[in-house]
């Protein structure tokens, strides 16, 4: 995704209004070399219009030697775009200059830097592949749309340049009123299209939240959940691995063909489960039916969600129950509520909370890095082997 040079914060969003979701914005030119070091597959940097014209050569004639894959595009405000101005930047090695005011040039100019980046890279660059992180609960109202909303904002904590949110709970997904967003387009606009789903087309269903996040909303009607077929939903999610670092799946809490096709194409589950007996029968059950699927059995994360001491229930009895660790123990809080209610997780809202300490140090864990052993938060208030579809009778 592009990379924006932009100190002006006023000016970003109307930048990134001509770049495809997930585009990341930094405010200087620093921001930006560090970004390119680790990032690789970059293919642009555009350099806004509040950088000096001198520093924005600067990094055009720099880029052009350093990283001769990378484009640079320029935007400027049109009485700005001089002959003179033009010639530099061309001689600099500018690959576009475009007014500001024009966000389908942006577009366009882009595009171009991508098919170049392309045509360069050759035949042998690598594939992108993402890693596919569901979370699940085979019972509802255990949190597990707070767990993947929080956990999706705080994998973009961990450098990931994009990172996408998947509400698959098809008939009644809270992501988008959680996240406080209005989607002008769902899942429910790529039924029919199968065979011709691709990342341009997905792309323009996706919702921004962040610079680094975006969001695939759940219909809007419950009615549409029998339209989006399996078939549908691991085509996104085969489209979606390609194109972002991390996907996060949000769920229903059942075994329907839908959920099914995002596990069989997981490479991490979280489960959520709270401290009482019917749902640590049902998680219990679950993980069974996971085992005789061959689902991510090295790859299963438990997350205890308001695990309270006064339920009379410890993490040492749920291992005893399940036959697996949690990874995390969250308590019940009431800030965690709130910052729902407002509609700023509180992994945004508050990172330093418990709750946010927690989903960052699972976030941490599932990014492959090396972190202190499993989380226990008290509060105040290789390949899987094969597998095996299930089967309705």
């Amino acid at each position: 995704m592009p990379v924006v040079i932009e100190p002006d914060q006023e000016l970003v969003p109307e930048i990134l209004r001509g770049l495809p979701a997930g585009a990341q914005a930094v405010g200087t030119v620093d921001r930006m070399r560090a970004w390119l070091a680790q990032h690789h597959d970059e293919y642009v940097v555009v350099v806004g219009p509040s950088v000096p014209l001198g520093d924005a050569l600067a990094v055009c004639d720099t880029l052009r030697t350093s990283h001769p894959t990378v484009s640079v595009v320029l935007v400027a405000r049109e009485e700005e775009i001089g002959a003179d101005a033009l010639t530099a930047a061309m001689q600099a090695g500018a690959r576009d200059v475009v007014p500001l005011d024009e966000p389908k040039l942006l577009t366009k100019a882009v595009e171009r830097a991508y098919e170049l980046f392309s045509a360069l890279r050759g035949p042998t660059g690598a594939a992108r592949r993402g890693k596919v992180i569901t979370v699940w609960s085979p019972k509802g109202g255990v949190g597990k749309t707070t767990v993947a909303v929080n956990l999706a904002l705080a994998l973009t904590e961990q450098g990931a340049r994009r990172v996408c949110l998947v509400d698959l709970d098809l008939a009644f997904g809270d992501v988008a009123i959680t996240m406080q967003l209005f989607p002008t387009h769902t899942i429910e606009h790529a039924i029919g299209a199968e065979g011709s789903l691709d990342a341009e087309l997905l792309d323009g269903l996706l919702t921004r939240h962040a610079d680094s996040l975006v969001v695939l909303a759940a219909p809007t009607h419950p009615d549409v959940r029998e339209q989006v077929s399996p078939v549908l939903v691991g085509r996104v999610l085969k489209t979606l691995r390609e194109t972002c670092d991390y996907v996060v799946v949000d769920t229903s809490p059942s075994f329907d063909e839908q959920t099914l096709t995002a596990l069989d194409a997981t490479d991490d589950i979280v489960l959520v489960a709270t401290l009482d007996v019917p749902t640590l029968k049902n998680v219990k059950v679950a993980l069974e039916t996971l085992d005789l699927l061959g689902l991510a059995p090295e790859h299963r994360h438990l997350v205890l969600n308001r695990a309270d001491d006064e339920v009379g229930l410890g993490p040492e009895r749920v291992e005893s129950i399940l036959g697996m660790k949690p990874v995390a123990r969250v308590g019940s809080s009431v800030d965690v509520a709130a910052a729902t209610n407002a509609g700023v997780p509180i992994v945004t809202r508050s990172p330093k909370h418990p709750t946010s300490v927690a989903v960052l140090d699972l976030a941490t864990r599932l990014a492959g890095q090396d972190i202190a052993p499993p989380v226990t938060v008290e509060q105040s208030e290789e390949p899987a082997p094969s597998r095996r579809r299930w089967k309705r009778k």
